[in-house]
């Protein structure tokens, strides 16, 4: 029989400006995005570790990340 001991995903995520909207607007909406983003893995509970996060020339934000991965044990992953 197995048993996961320890698992989590490492992801990168660029919160793209929308392409319609005035660039400041967009810029402002991406930050907030990004923010909601956060918020939401704190309310539930999903431990996690930003490595980076680092605005584009255009405004965009790309964010490197270690998340827990389902309900899994994190192990070493996030130390």
């Amino acid at each position: 029989m197995k048993r996961i001991k320890a698992a989590c995903i490492c992801q990168v995520l660029h919160f793209q400006l929308k392409e319609d909207l005035g660039h400041d607007y967009a810029a402002s909406l991406v930050r907030q995005e990004v923010e909601k983003y956060k918020q939401s893995l704190d309310q539930s509970y999903t431990k996690y570790k930003i490595v980076s996060e680092r605005v584009e020339p255009d405004d965009s934000i790309v964010i490197e990340i270690i998340k827990q991965y389902n309900q899994s044990p994190v192990g070493d992953y996030l130390n």
